[in-house]
C-alpha cells in the first residue's frame, strides 16, 4: 500500500510531522507538495494530485492536510472514485465508520484544529480499520459510483 500525502500552507507544518511518524512506521508514501511553506498556495494545486493517483491506484490512499479540511475533501471528492472524508478532532468512531461503512480512500485532516498527537491517532485508526464488504455498504458505494456518470 502506498500513501500519497499533499497540503497547502496550513496543513504544511503537520504534514511535516506526519511524515516522520510514516517514516519511524516504515509506510510507505509520496509527498506531492506542498515541499515548502507559502502562504499564497492553493489548496487544490496538491489535493488534485493526490486525489488522481489514489483513484488509478485503487490500493493507494491519501492523506490531505488544510486549515480545516473541508475545501480539500471538496475538492477530492470531485475526482470520480475518491471518497474523501474530514476529521478536525472529537470521537475517533468517525474515522472507524469512514472506513468499516464507506471505505473511505482519502482521509482530510484540518490542522488548525487537530495536534500531532491527535492526527497521529487518527491516522492509526484509519489505516488500520478494514472495509466491512457487508453488502448493504456495497450497494450504497455502487450508488454513490453511479453519480458520477450521470
Amino acid at each position: 500500500m502506498r500513501i500519497y500525502l499533499g497540503s497547502d500552507h496550513a496543513g504544511f507544518i503537520l504534514k511535516q510531522k506526519i511524515k516522520a511518524f510514516l517514516d519511524k512506521k516504515k509506510i510507505l508514501y509520496e509527498d506531492l507538495g506542498s515541499i515548502g511553506y507559502n502562504k499564497d498556495d492553493d489548496y487544490p494545486d496538491f489535493v488534485l494530485p493526490v486525489a488522481r493517483k489514489v483513484a488509478k491506484d485503487k490500493q493507494a490512499l491519501g492523506i490531505v492536510f488544510g486549515g480545516s479540511g473541508q475545501g480539500e475533501a471538496i475538492t477530492a471528492n470531485k475526482i470520480k472514485g475518491i471518497r474523501a472524508v474530514v476529521y478536525y478532532g472529537g470521537s475517533l468512531k468517525i474515522i472507524k465508520l469512514s472506513k468499516k461503512h464507506n471505505n473511505a480512500n482519502v482521509l482530510s485532516l484540518g490542522a488548525r484544529f487537530l495536534n500531532e498527537k491527535e492526527a497521529i491517532k487518527a491516522i492509526r485508526k484509519w489505516l488500520k480499520t478494514k472495509f466491512s464488504d457487508k453488502e448493504k455498504h456495497k450497494r450504497r458505494l455502487k450508488k454513490i459510483n453511479k453519480l458520477g456518470s450521470r
